[in-house]
């Protein structure tokens, strides 16, 4: 069975075609810059060099139209149209609708709109891939798969915030959490390397890029995770301010005369990594400053890390231990230095990196020492997979 995962932003379509009988990547790619001058493609099919086309997009469905035209036709064709049998759609929130993937119909089509004021910038968009597809393809089922729907095995005591009831009643106000689909592959695939059953392991996944999160993982369930109501709470991130007391918010925009969506743009796009610095939102940049001795790369990347350390002593404590600390994302999975200084200040938990080990980037491993009490693995994320998996699952029912 092929399934074609599609992941629709705002301005760009991620994608990737996979053969679920041996889960091999088929091809993948990305429409850039969509609605936007300087609009590309990026295409790769497996085994042969990437291709990057130019070519105008003015909406999502005419880079679906061009997605499909490179995975169907000319030098780059790998798969019939007829052989495309699932789409799997990732959706950013479907709030308490869903706790799990479904089958995409009208009635979860408007259950997602009615969930696009919790995700403004996301939801619409994925809603577009959704109706694009439904368009050219409209014989292939789909399947929604939600970043939301892991973390609704929370308690009620996890999610709920300390504000009168009233507005959880009318808004949903309420800790749904994010990169679900992440916290979920990494969780599973640590059970697997080390060699316990789901149900019986305490993981602690720490997705780190641009946009972070950590999440709590008890047998398989997450019972905490960092980000909230919204992707900006929790942990520093590139842009993001992460948590701050909630305070300031009213007294920047009473002493600065800012509206609502200014501050909510302050907080979103001009924070974080990149406040912090005065550098980049781009950690590689950190970490270079960091070889480099530059004492404000330093200061942030020591603020970042101050930030992690905290939520794995909290989520230890929350679960009464801890099997594996799982990096993931693009930082977790490529900045050595800090995966190294983080396990330096978790010793006191049992967890003894192996330098040697941890001298690597973006593959699976065990980086600690056989007397390591508490693992910490490094786990590349494939929401890609996780995505085509239910899919199959449910398509197969």
């Amino acid at each position: 069975m092929n399934v074609l995962v599609v992941n629709c932003g705002s301005s760009s379509l991620k994608y990737q075609l996979l053969n679920m009988d041996n889960e091999s990547v088929i091809a993948k790619g990305i429409c850039e810059r969509i609605g936007i001058d300087g609009s590309f493609i990026k295409h790769t099919t497996e085994g042969q060099d990437s291709v990057k086309v130019v070519v105008d997009f003015p909406n999502h469905k005419v880079a679906l139209e061009k997605m499909l035209a490179m995975l169907t036709q000319g030098e780059t064709a790998c798969v019939k149209p007829e052989e495309i049998n699932v789409v799997g759609h990732r959706v950013v929130h479907g709030g308490e609708k869903f706790n799990g993937s479904v089958i995409i119909t009208e009635e979860v089509e408007k259950a997602i709109e009615e969930c696009s004021s919790l995700a403004p910038l996301h939801n619409p968009a994925n809603l577009l891939g959704i109706d694009a597809c439904r368009e050219l393809m409209p014989n292939v089922p789909m399947v929604g798969v939600f970043d939301t729907a892991f973390h609704q095995t929370m308690a009620k005591s996890a999610y709920m915030y300390a504000i009168p009831q009233e507005y959880y009643k009318k808004y949903g106000i309420r800790k749904y959490g994010f990169h679900g689909t992440s916290h979920k592959y990494v969780s599973e695939r640590a059970a697997q390397m080390l060699g316990k059953p789901l149900e019986e392991t305490k993981t602690i996944v720490c997705h780190l890029g641009n946009g972070a999160s950590i999440c709590a993982v008890d047998g398989g369930k997450s019972v905490e995770t960092t980000m909230g109501f919204t992707p900006l709470a929790g942990l520093i991130m590139g842009t993001r301010s992460g948590d701050i007391d909630p305070a300031i918010v009213t007294f920047l925009m009473e002493k600065e005369g800012l509206s609502a969506k200014e501050i909510d743009t302050i907080l979103n796009k001009k924070s974080g990594v990149e406040a912090l610095s005065e550098l980049s939102s781009d950690f590689r940049e950190i970490e270079d400053g960091v070889v480099a001795g530059d004492p404000a790369c330093r200061f942030t990347m020591d603020a970042y890390q101050h930030r992690v350390v905290a939520y794995i002593g909290a989520y230890a404590a929350l679960m009464n231990g801890v099997d594996a600390i799982a990096f993931a994302g693009g930082l977790g999975e490529n900045n050595a230095i800090m995966r190294e200084e983080i396990a330096n200040m978790l010793t006191w938990l049992g967890v003894e990196i192996d330098p040697e080990k941890n001298k690597c980037r973006g593959v699976e491993r065990d980086l600690t020492k056989p007397s390591s009490k508490v693992k910490m693995l490094l786990i590349p994320t494939n929401e890609e997979l996780m995505i085509a998996r239910d899919a199959v699952t449910l398509v197969a029912k």
